[in-house]
């Protein structure tokens, strides 16, 4: 008697399901760049910065040997006449109590310029990779045909391509400030036992003078205006990536070299009362180099700022100069025309299914 009943259970259908929200959905979108792209994305700034510890440190150990080849057991340097010069070794710990205010500041300066430049490793192969990320994001999927599959799913062209923006302004330099920030402080290390073993003290002559919280803090906060200033080579690349039917590298390339010929060898810019260098400049520079960290520096205002020595170069990467490019007009008409070259890409991709 209850055999029917047992099988209309069974059949029921099952109770409806909310549908998937939509940032969750895009969420998963840049799960799936990551995972296809970690190697250029994660582990490429790692790999950077591993390289520059791995040479400090053998520059480190080379320079070292060479000294104590150079003094010898008895600390002293043979000159070529015959003569001699007593090093007796280098006494960090003596030299930091000679010195005076001014020379800390500029010590304090130099240590803030050693971090940036051994940070700057993993960002410059932010550059590359955001490159060649955006170049092949939609050229790629056309290429082996996976677009099929992806456009069979319940996902938006629009959606699609706006992760792979955001994947490219967003999660790659936040990674890469990740990888520096970490290259920072390992170089911080290395140093610090140098100077342990030369008799000094890193909280006084590292850690201390020099600030690499605050440097650290402006490499993430820096995160949103790398996101607006690289749009322009972003929508270019994958404008270029969503309509090159082949070598889309020779197109992204070639089309803004070659209008910058023409412009130069017309002089077209004349007609507007402008040099053919800002063309080059503002135009090509920004279509295929804005991916580079710090190409915004010609435009921020450096009006305060006076270089004197090594103390001074660290005011040129401080916030209130980062920040003073989000008041510029080179960023903002950039900035659109990126979003308009998106737009296109987002368009094509629409259609454009061919490899």
């Amino acid at each position: 008697m209850n055999a029917p009943e047992e099988s209309m259970a069974i059949a029921a259908p099952p109770a409806h399901m909310a549908p998937v929200h939509k940032t969750h959905r895009f969420k998963l979108l840049m799960q799936r760049e990551f995972w296809e792209h970690k190697g250029g994305f994660f582990w490429a700034p790692l790999v950077a910065g591993g390289i520059f510890l791995l040479l400090a440190v053998m520059g480190i150990a080379v320079g070292e040997v060479t000294a104590s080849r150079l003094t010898g057991d008895a600390g002293q340097i043979v000159l070529e006449d015959g003569g001699s010069m007593s090093i007796r070794g280098l006494d960090l710990g003596r030299l930091t109590k000679e010195l005076g205010p001014e020379e800390l500041r500029h010590l304090a300066g130099g240590v803030d310029l050693s971090l940036l430049m051994a940070s700057s490793w993993p960002f410059i192969v932010l550059g590359f990779v955001v490159f060649f990320y955006c170049l092949g994001a939609l050229y790629d999927e056309r290429k082996d045909r996976s677009v099929l599959f992806w456009k069979s799913l319940p996902l938006s062209d629009r959606d699609t391509v706006l992760s792979k923006v955001a994947s490219a302004g967003v999660l790659a330099p936040s990674l890469a400030a990740v990888a520096s920030i970490a290259t920072m402080f390992g170089f911080l290390i290395i140093a610090s036992v140098v100077v342990l073993l030369h008799g000094g003290n890193p909280y006084t002559l590292l850690w201390g003078p020099g600030s690499p919280l605050l440097v650290a803090g402006q490499f993430i906060a820096a995160i949103p205006v790398y996101a607006l200033w690289a749009l322009p080579t972003v929508g270019w690349l994958l404008l270029c990536s969503a309509w090159a039917r082949s070598k889309p590298f020779l197109w992204a390339i070639m089309i803004p070299v070659f209008a910058g010929v023409f412009v130069t060898w017309f002089d077209i810019m004349q007609a507007f009362d402008m040099d053919t260098i800002w063309f080059w400049k503002n135009v090509v520079g920004r279509a295929l180099f804005s991916v580079f960290p710090g190409t915004w520096m010609d435009v921020a205002n450096f009006e305060n700022v006076n270089i004197d020595g090594p103390a001074d170069i660290r005011a040129l990467f401080n916030l209130r100069s980062v920040y003073s490019v989000l008041g510029t007009p080179q960023l903002w008409i950039g900035a659109a025309a990126g979003a308009a070259m998106i737009f296109g890409a987002i368009r094509l991709r629409r259609w454009r299914d061919e490899g």
